[in-house]
């Protein structure tokens, strides 16, 4: 099915630092579960290599013990160009630590630093989207993060605030920007939304306008398309794009993001039998990870009712293509579907965790002085990474 493409949008490459320019401006958002080794594969391969894609959150403390799981998690492709990691940590000594490790160890090109996460087992130890409230221990992080870093760009990435009476993003913007960061991206909602609701693009314009102009402000909030995603640009001035959710089951967005900023006429949506080839494919290169097929398979399932909403392919159908164990029993399920079927208009849209507001979990006493630079406890550190 050819669907007109937006129009084109006015957007520069994006310049991270001295050594690292990203085009187009586009940037997959880490996820965890979801945005390994595989997945960015997939989305790279759609993309052209082009764009930029950031791997799951990975722990400071975790990172600097070696832990087996986190190591694995950083492990790219030879053809993963530029290298991107994504930390976690609420230290500033832990982060620069990691930073200095992955500098000296070329472990990665760019590192991103989570500000953002909403969750409860990371906010209730002062870390994500809570941490940014802290204006001091933010600042501290932010300084070691670049002064270990090198020559490696480090972004960040961020939430509007804690929730409607604790605001943080224009104030987290201002010391991002004067501790070196090399770009901010910002979610238009607050940890207490989760994923509710509409993202606020006006807070993206808001940041776009308070931080100097050098500095990069990337949007990142309700991307289901790549109409969009230049819609975004447009109306905040952004200097380019994060995208989370709305790639679930459409690693191919990369493709027509791609084809938005570089001005292509139009583009294809995909019918189910490319549908199908590419959710084969993923299942494949998860068990090439993984190093099993059968777990590949296992892994790969919540994949499928995002590559499948909106086309006709029956609940029994559907069950079985969610308890599949293995590419063969996928490849016989995926064939009884029609190949030719067209991509149906109620696939777009929402994709992912949509549910309602949640209450923030926070450390006692978290908001009682917003420049606190007391650190967190050394447990509020995950031992784990990937979210």
């Amino acid at each position: 099915m050819t669907t007109p493409a937006p129009d084109a949008v006015t957007a520069a490459p994006l310049r991270l630092g001295s050594a690292l320019t990203v085009w187009p401006p586009v940037v997959l958002a880490p996820m965890a579960g979801i945005t390994n080794a595989p997945f960015r594969t997939l989305c790279r391969e759609q993309s052209g290599g082009k764009g930029l894609f950031v791997s799951e959150m990975i722990t400071t403390r975790a990172l600097v013990e070696r832990n087996a799981k986190t190591m694995n998690l950083i492990h790219f492709d030879p053809s993963e160009q530029p290298r991107s990691i994504q930390l976690y940590g609420v230290d500033p000594e832990t982060v620069g630590r990691a930073a200095k490790m992955i500098a000296d160890e070329d472990l990665a090109d760019h590192i991103d630093l989570n500000f953002g996460c909403p969750v409860p087992k990371v906010t209730r130890k002062g870390g994500g989207s809570a941490l940014p409230y802290k204006r001091n221990l933010l600042r501290d992080i932010l300084r070691q993060a670049v002064a270990n870093a090198g020559d490696l760009p480090v972004t960040m990435k961020m939430r509007v605030g804690i929730d409607a009476d604790h605001i943080t993003y224009l104030d987290a913007g201002r010391i991002g920007a004067e501790e070196g960061v090399a770009a901010i991206a910002l979610h238009g909602r607050t940890a207490i939304q989760h994923y509710s609701g509409e993202a606020d693009w006006s807070a993206i314009a808001r940041l776009r306008e308070a931080v100097p102009a050098h500095v990069p402000v990337l949007g990142n909030g309700d991307i289901w398309s790549a109409d969009d995603a230049a819609r975004m640009v447009r109306e905040t001035g952004c200097d380019g794009v994060v995208v989370g959710r709305g790639c679930l089951g459409r690693p191919w967005l990369f493709k027509e993001l791609v084809s938005v900023f570089e001005g292509t006429v139009d583009y294809a949506r995909p019918d189910f039998g490319y549908v199908a080839t590419t959710m084969i494919r993923h299942a494949e290169l998860l068990g090439e990870w993984i190093g099993d097929e059968k777990r590949g398979v296992i892994d790969f399932r919540k994949h499928v009712a995002w590559y499948t909403k909106g086309f006709s392919v029956g609940s029994e159908l559907r069950n079985g293509l969610a308890t599949a164990s293995s590419l063969a029993e996928l490849e016989e399920l995926l064939a009884q579907v029609d190949q030719e079927q067209p991509w149906p208009v109620s696939a777009d849209g929402p994709r992912g965790r949509t549910s309602g507001a949640h209450r923030v979990v926070l450390p006692e006493g978290w908001l009682d002085d917003p420049y606190d630079c007391a650190v967190p406890s050394a447990d509020a550190e995950l031992d784990t990474s990937g979210g």
